[in-house]
């Protein structure tokens, strides 16, 4: 399939609540998870950014994440949901394959339970926490699916900063710098 071209910030579909997964199993979402499998690595091997993409930010209003972690099996999730969090939030720096050019803090729960289907439609629960920065990693692109930016959970605005700057001064000790 072919490496689709990522919305980018102010683009309308990136603010859209994406629809349910009807058959997990059928074609199309087969053909989806290919499409994102290839964007995200393409990302990954050009700009070195991209763990994950959610499918609205091909265009696809569909409730489809991916993760792509490094030394990990391709892990997409369909119709995923957070059924459970802990009481502690971190702030973490975050960034987005949609406006890579910013990075900014936000805060997100420490650890996450997350229910989802794979791709036969079997449902599966899974526990997020902070090791490789999953849990911030899925809440990241489950809020991709309810419309929600990274901008949205900024926890300051004097976090804001640009690519340059955070690879300058705050990349090595983050999850970008692994």
């Amino acid at each position: 399939m072919p490496v689709r071209d990522i919305l980018q910030l102010g683009h309308p579909l990136l603010r859209a609540v994406a629809e349910p997964v009807a058959d997990p199993s059928a074609p199309a979402i087969a053909n989806l998870v290919t499409d994102l499998t290839d964007t995200v690595a393409h990302w990954r091997d050009t700009t070195g950014y991209g763990r994950a993409i959610a499918a609205p930010q091909i265009g696809e209003l569909q409730r489809v994440i991916l993760l792509r972690l490094p030394g990990r099996p391709v892990w997409p999730l369909i119709n995923p949901s957070i059924i459970a969090h802990s009481p502690e939030k971190l702030v973490v720096w975050d960034a987005c394959l949609s406006f890579l050019s910013i990075f900014m803090q936000v805060e997100r729960y420490e650890w996450i339970r997350v229910r989802y289907q794979d791709q036969q439609g079997q449902w599966h629960e899974a526990h997020a926490g902070r090791e490789d920065d999953l849990a911030e990693l899925l809440q990241h692109e489950i809020d991709h699916l309810d419309g929600i930016l990274s901008l949205d959970r900024m926890v300051d605005v004097k976090s804001l900063c640009s690519r340059e700057e955070f690879e300058r001064q705050f990349k090595a000790n983050s999850p970008y710098g692994r």
